[in-house]
C-alpha cells in the first residue's frame, strides 16, 4: 500500500514538474497545457522578396517548435496592412501580436491603451536589448515603456541609378540639383524615363521623395517646429519652396506618366529592367531586387543621396529614415496567451531573427558584422552608405495619421500641377485640426 501511495506521489510531482516546463530563450516561460494557446497574428510579410521569405519561414518554425500554442495568422498586402489597422483600433479590436510603426503610430496606440509594454521581454535579455543600435528601442519608447521591437532599419530616400544607361549618355551621377535636372533633360531628349514612380499608395511620394528633399530646403529643426507648430508653420516660405522644388521635378517630366497607378513594388521591377535610369525608394526595395533581379543586373546598379539644394538649410549628406516598423503587443493578452505572445515576438525579433533579416537584404538597427557574400552587391553599396550618413525625420514617422495623408494627398495633386500655396494652407490646416482633436508627433524622431 505504501508503495502504491508513493507511486501516487511521485507521478503527481512529475506532472507538475512537466506541465510548468517552458522555453528559457526568450526569458519568458510558457506554461503547457491540455488546450492550446491560441494567440492571433497579423503581418505584412507577403510578397516574395527574400525578407518576407524569411519572415514568414520563423513564424513557420515558431509554430512547429511550439504545438502547444496556434496562431489565427492574417497576411495583409503591405499597401492595405496600415488601413487594416487602424479599422481594428479605431473599433478597440486589437490582435494579440502585430507589425506595428515607430514614431506617430505608436504614440497614438499608447496614449489610446490600444498596446502593453514589452519591458518584461527586454529586461530578460540584456544581451538583445544590448545589441540594438542608439535610438532604436527608444523609437518604440513611450514614458518609460517600450512598446516594440524593432525588425529593421529603413533609410527611405535612396537615389538608385542604372550604371550602364547613365554611362551611355554620358550622365554623371547628380550631386546638385542643377545636375538633375540636367540629367532628366538628357535622359528625356532620349526616350528614358529618368525616375521611375509608383505613388498608388499614396505614401511614397511623401515618404521617399519630399521628406528627403523638404530637409534639404528647410533644414530638420524647422520640420520638427512646425509638427510642433512652435515657432514654425507649414505655410512658411521655406516649405512652400520645398513644395515647389517637388512640382518642378513633375513639371520637368521625371516620371513616367502612370505613376499614380502602379504601386512600389511594379516601380522597383521597372527600373530592374532598364526601363528607367533612376528610382528614389527606400532601402526595403533591396530584398525585392535580390528575390527578382540577377546579380549581374544589380552590379550595374548604384546608390547615392539626393542632391544638394542652391541655398538649403539642410545637411546634403543626409538620408531620411526611421527605425521602421517592429512586434507589438496587443492590449487584450493576458496569462498564458501573453506569454505565448512575448515568446513571438522574440522568435521574431530576437539576435537570430535580426541575423537573418540582414542576410535577406534588408537593413536592421541592430549591431550585426555584414558578411558581404551573402547579400547582392547593391545591397552592400547602400549598407555601406547609410554608415556613412545621418539619418533625417521621414514625415509620416514625426506627423500623426491624419497629417500625414494631408500631406499625401496635398503632393498627389502638386504633381498633378496643384499650387504649392494652396497645398501649403490645406496642410497646415489639417495639421492644426489633428492637433487640437489630440492626435500625436513624434518629437524624437531616430
Amino acid at each position: 500500500m505504501k508503495r502504491i501511495i508513493s507511486a501516487i506521489i511521485l507521478m503527481s510531482l512529475l506532472v507538475t514538474v512537466l506541465s510548468s516546463c517552458g522555453s528559457e530563450k526568450s526569458g519568458v516561460t510558457v506554461t503547457e497545457s491540455m488546450d492550446k494557446i491560441e494567440i492571433s497574428l497579423w503581418h505584412n510579410f507577403t510578397g516574395d522578396d527574400l525578407r518576407a521569405q524569411t519572415m514568414r519561414a520563423i513564424i513557420d518554425e515558431f509554430q512547429a517548435a511550439n504545438q502547444h500554442i496556434r496562431l489565427d495568422i492574417q497576411a495583409i498586402q503591405p499597401d492595405g496592412y496600415r488601413s487594416r489597422l487602424k479599422t481594428v483600433a479605431a473599433a478597440d479590436e486589437m490582435p494579440d501580436v502585430f507589425v506595428m510603426w515607430s514614431g506617430a503610430m505608436t504614440q497614438e496606440f499608447s496614449s489610446a491603451s490600444l498596446i502593453q509594454p514589452i519591458n518584461e521581454l527586454i529586461e530578460a535579455n540584456p544581451e538583445w536589448r544590448d545589441g540594438f543600435l542608439p535610438n532604436s528601442l527608444e523609437s518604440f519608447t513611450e514614458k518609460g515603456h517600450t512598446y516594440g521591437a524593432p525588425m529593421g532599419l529603413s533609410p527611405t530616400s535612396i537615389l538608385y541609378y542604372n550604371k550602364k544607361i547613365m554611362d551611355k549618355y554620358n550622365i554623371a551621377v547628380p550631386k546638385t540639383w542643377d545636375e538633375l535636372m540636367l540629367a532628366i533633360e538628357t535622359l528625356r531628349n532620349n526616350g528614358i524615363t529618368p525616375i521611375a514612380l509608383g505613388n498608388k499608395a499614396a505614401w511614397l511620394a511623401q515618404s521617399s521623395i519630399f521628406s528627403s528633399l523638404a530637409d534639404r530646403v528647410t533644414g530638420t529643426e524647422w520640420f520638427l517646429k512646425a509638427a510642433k507648430q512652435d515657432g514654425a508653420s507649414f505655410t512658411d516660405p521655406q516649405f512652400i519652396e520645398a513644395l515647389t522644388y517637388m512640382k518642378e521635378l513633375a513639371e520637368a517630366g521625371a516620371f513616367q506618366k502612370d505613376y499614380n497607378a502602379i504601386d512600389n513594388n511594379q516601380m522597383e521591377l521597372m527600373f530592374a529592367q532598364g526601363k528607367s535610369a533612376m528610382m528614389i525608394d527606400g532601402g526595403w526595395a533591396l530584398t525585392n531586387l535580390a528575390a527578382n533581379t540577377s546579380k549581374e543586373v544589380m552590379r550595374e546598379m548604384g546608390a547615392t543621396v539626393l542632391p544638394a539644394i542652391p541655398g538649403g538649410k539642410g545637411d546634403p549628406n543626409t538620408l531620411s529614415g526611421v527605425v521602421g516598423s517592429g512586434m507589438a503587443l496587443g492590449k487584450d493578452a493576458t496569462g498564458e496567451k501573453k506569454e505565448a505572445a512575448l515568446k513571438l515576438i522574440y522568435a521574431m525579433s530576437g539576435p537570430d531573427a535580426q541575423k537573418r533579416t540582414l542576410e535577406s537584404n534588408q537593413l536592421v538597427s541592430y549591431k550585426i558584422e555584414l558578411d558581404k557574400s551573402k547579400v547582392s552587391p547593391i545591397f552592400a553599396e547602400v549598407y555601406d552608405l547609410v554608415n556613412s550618413v545621418r539619418l533625417t525625420p521621414v514625415y509620416d514617422g514625426v506627423l500623426s495619421s491624419e497629417s500625414a495623408e494631408a500631406v499625401n494627398n496635398g503632393l498627389q495633386e502638386l504633381l498633378a500641377g496643384g499650387d504649392p500655396k494652396k497645398i501649403a494652407q490645406t496642410i497646415q490646416e489639417a495639421h492644426k485640426k489633428a492637433i487640437a482633436q489630440g492626435s500625436y508627433y513624434n518629437d524624437n524622431p531616430k
